[in-house]
């Protein structure tokens, strides 16, 4: 297995690989990421990044994250967004490859965590990440605002 970065050429790539994991999600629907949002945020703003796990030459699976940061550790973290292997490549290796990979980037660039967050029906990748040695965080609520509350937000 092969890891590899992103490159902008990739972009209908990664936007194929959004719509795969959003699909497994049961969230098909709330994809509105195109091929020219990806580009500018990945690529131009570079607010974003994309590796992928390799058989050969084809992509199986890819990891999305970017950096955070803890004001407890003081430093940056990796926050990974997305992970998805191709059902027919799971069970493989290739899942672990992509955590291991993201966790030699964070060891590299010195930050102090890698996290993510699972769906709480997603039992076969819960266990998946718990025999990587992942705590889950069961004290922690994520709260989110989007869309038009958040623009109200902004006014207010």
């Amino acid at each position: 297995m092969k890891i590899r970065y992103a490159e902008r050429k990739d972009v209908p790539l990664i936007l194929k690989f959004i719509k795969e994991l959003a699909c497994y999600e049961k969230m098909s629907d709330e994809v509105v990421a195109t091929e020219a949002i990806l580009e500018d945020w990945l690529f131009d703003r570079k607010r974003a990044e994309v590796i992928f796990a390799l058989e050969g030459d084809s992509e199986v699976g890819f990891a999305l994250f970017f950096h955070n940061f803890s004001t407890f550790l003081g430093r940056s973290g990796l926050y990974l967004e997305d992970l998805f292997v191709k059902p027919e490549y799971r069970g493989k290796g290739y899942g672990k490859g992509l955590l291991k990979a993201l966790a030699k980037i964070a060891v590299e660039r010195e930050c102090g965590r890698l996290e993510w967050v699972c769906l709480d029906w997603n039992h076969p990748s819960i266990e998946f990440y718990k025999s990587m040695g992942a705590i889950p965080m069961d004290d922690w609520t994520i709260y989110r605002v989007t869309g038009e509350r958040l623009k109200a937000m902004a006014k207010e």
